[in-house]
């Protein structure tokens, strides 16, 4: 996609909507609106929900359409400062000192400054995100915040609250303009008030049908209208199930896609059930839906599909 040749952002509501849409993101006001709201206030937002839902694609399309660069932290148990913030090149460090020593170089005060300048900083995502660019302040995204433990969340408050970092043997880091703050948690904990509190909040669920149904459209294109309407209705029934994980909307992305890839025109249950494997990610879930309950929710999503018509 061709990125905006502004980086300013939206004026207003209806801009941010306008944005969204430049971006293929198929969003509903509320959504425009917090995120309207953490642009002109310069506050990171705060994305809840299920995965898949769409949450880190919205700093994807901040990225693009206002031709910011984008910088991800991906979190994972067990992050740290070192993979998160910055790390020293001890191995650099180690050849600059055999070297003064070499030279006979005796102001050790001299050569510990040296040692510990930016030369020597290898800088990671957080760090990165505060340095000055020419198109605009980055887009930050810290994705799955949830993965992390509490230690990590109260070392990110820092970040939050006051758009630096600390380094001991460097001092205060602090960007001349804030970064484009985007977290998301798949709320498979908790995240403390802390952190909550520094940031505008938005819960993204699973869309309506309706909704559903314009991202299918738009994010594949091709498909045919029949059959993203079976596709979207049946995915809809299908979430209404017990089942341990639903299909997100990224799965009903990629079910659509698939099915496209096999020519089908319209759902029955037997291409559904060989196809489970697209949209459902854990074997007792796929084995819960046998051969006739894949055909009740067939005749379900049928049923709410002449009902929506």
């Amino acid at each position: 996609m061709k990125k905006n040749s502004s980086s300013a952002i939206p004026a207003s509501i209806d801009a941010t909507q306008e944005l969204l849409a430049a971006g293929r993101y198929v969003g509903d006001r509320a959504l425009a609106t917090v995120l309207y709201l953490a642009l002109k206030m310069g506050r990171p937002l705060f994305l809840e929900g299920e995965a898949g839902v769409g949450k880190t694609e919205i700093a994807k399309v901040l990225s693009e359409t206002l031709g910011r660069r984008l910088i991800r932290l991906q979190c994972y148990e067990g992050l740290d400062i070192a993979a998160a913030v910055y790390e020293w090149n001890y191995a650099a460090q180690m050849i600059a000192i055999r070297l003064a020593e070499a030279e006979g170089a005796a102001d050790r005060e001299r050569l510990e400054h040296d040692i510990f300048s930016e030369r020597f900083l290898i800088k990671r995502p957080l760090l990165q995100a505060l340095e000055p660019d020419t198109a605009g302040a980055p887009v930050l995204l810290i994705d799955e915040l949830d993965r992390t433990d509490e230690a990590f969340e109260a070392f990110l408050l820092e970040v939050l609250a006051d758009f630096q970092v600390t380094i001991p043997e460097m001092g205060t880091v602090k960007a001349a303009h804030p970064p484009i703050i985007v977290i998301t948690s798949n709320r498979t904990r908790e995240i403390h008030d802390a952190l909550k509190r520094r940031c505008l909040y938005h819960w993204i669920g699973y869309p309506d049908a309706a909704r559903e149904l314009a991202i299918v459209q738009n994010k594949v294109p091709g498909i045919a209208g029949k059959l993203s309407r079976e596709i979207v209705h049946f995915v809809q029934a299908l979430r209404k199930q017990d089942l341990f994980k639903s299909p997100g909307v990224a799965e009903t992305l990629d079910w659509a896609a698939a099915l496209s890839e096999l020519d089908v025109v319209a759902l029955d249950p037997a291409t559904v059930s060989d196809t489970l494997g697209v949209l459902l990610k854990y074997q007792d879930d796929i084995a819960r839906l046998d051969g006739g309950k894949v055909k009740d929710i067939l005749d379900d999503a049928r049923a709410s599909l002449r009902a929506a018509e």
